[in-house]
């Protein structure tokens, strides 16, 4: 979610036929950090269609919608893709196998963490580990996997060819700007994204994107104008050292406090990719910017 509050949130129906080939399930998690909940999405138009993440552990209603669903729509689920390992979107697995997804050879997909062990699933479960540009192919659609790294290491978008359709994970949202683990990489993914100039974004959270190349674009700006700021305050301090603490206060200035962590998470990632590219540095005291670039 945003380190920006979001002040409206649009609404989003428990269930919504989206296209032909994409329905919406909505997790009914809402929380400060998942916005209305978790969109998790069913694919295709035959008669077994692959789901787009699980939303959380303890969510009856979830589970009851998303059978509701399969039982109109006449069909069962092929396999489950994650986008990764948050909670929000793989807490409901084990629930959704065994009310919903029930067999022997159940497929659960995900890209293997790296820096991490993935969650050990119940019940039997194993996922099965996939990299980029696998393809997953079902009746009406067609998938392709892209490794999306920086809002966690494992994140996966999908890339959905029959409609130029993206589904971003927690990479883009509907609503607000995400968090990340690695700005570095974060940064990497969004370009990736925008390489495939798609139409519209299917978010994990907020309302469905229209025109997807100008949302990211205005996620990439956003982070621009976030270093630039960080950048300057570190230039009019020239040699000495400034705290994460100083440069919270300074750029975030109406932000509530509950929000604060999430503000200091994101000018330390900022600060940490700053340092990859060689243009900050960090001690004891805080951080500067190297003097190539005062």
């Amino acid at each position: 979610m945003s380190v920006g509050a979001v002040k409206s949130l649009s609404f989003i129906p428990r269930i919504e036929q989206l296209t032909s080939r994409v329905i919406r399930i909505l997790g009914c998690n809402p929380s400060k950090m998942t916005l209305q909940g978790t969109n998790t999405y069913l694919i295709g138009t035959g008669p077994r269609r692959i789901l787009i993440d699980t939303g959380s552990l303890g969510f009856p209603e979830y589970v009851a919608n998303l059978q509701k669903v399969l039982e109109e729509q006449n069909t069962s689920i092929q396999e489950i893709i994650l986008t990764h390992w948050h909670g929000d979107h793989i807490g409901g697995i084990e629930e959704v196998c065994s009310s919903v997804y029930k067999g022997n050879e159940r497929k659960i997909c995900k890209i293997r963490r790296s820096k991490e062990s993935d969650r050990v699933l119940g019940d039997g479960l194993q996922y099965t580990f996939i990299g980029d540009k696998h393809i997953f192919e079902t009746e009406g659609a067609t998938l392709e996997a892209m490794h999306t790294p920086g809002h966690t290491d494992d994140h996966m978008a999908l890339y959905l060819h029959e409609e130029n359709a993206v589904f971003t994970g927690d990479c883009v949202l509907g609503e607000g700007t995400c968090v990340f683990e690695d700005l570095f990489e974060y940064m990497k993914s969004l370009k990736v994204i925008l390489n495939r100039k798609p139409q519209r974004i299917y978010p994990a959270h907020g309302a469905i994107v229209p025109d997807g190349v100008k949302h990211i674009e205005m996620y990439i700006a956003h982070r621009n104008r976030r270093e630039s700021q960080i950048l300057e305050l570190l230039k009019k301090g020239g040699t000495n050292f400034t705290s994460v603490g100083d440069i919270v206060k300074t750029i975030y200035t109406d932000i509530p406090e509950n929000l604060i962590f999430q503000a200091t998470m994101n000018v330390t990632h900022h600060l940490e990719k700053l340092q990859k590219e060689m243009r900050a540095e960090e001690n004891d005291e805080g951080w500067r910017i190297l003097k190539s670039y005062i």
